[in-house]
């Protein structure tokens, strides 16, 4: 597995605070608790983005936009695309 460099909630700067914290309020309720977490909190995939604050917090508010329940799509129809997205990557997230 690749290893990269992150730096933990603990150590982050403003910039890299707000991101994280600004995406967060997009996501489901049931996304709250991280399936891998991150040192510090958070989640992992979330940290692999602390170098580079504005693409994490684009990147993360980006897909939390995509899983709103005011689309058209169910939820069920939201984690199937985004499970079916994740199997084609081979990405466990």
């Amino acid at each position: 597995m690749t290893w990269i460099r992150t730096i933990p909630f603990s150590e982050a700067d403003d910039e890299l605070r707000q991101a994280m914290e600004g995406q967060k309020p997009l996501y489901p309720q049931e996304y709250a608790v991280p399936i891998h977490p991150a040192e510090g909190g958070g989640s992992l995939i979330v940290a692999s983005h602390s170098l580079i604050p504005q693409a994490l917090y684009h990147a993360f508010s980006t897909f939390g936009a995509l899983m709103s329940p005011d689309l058209p799509l169910q939820r069920r129809h939201h984690e199937m695309i985004a499970t079916m997205v994740s199997v084609t990557n081979r990405c466990v997230y």
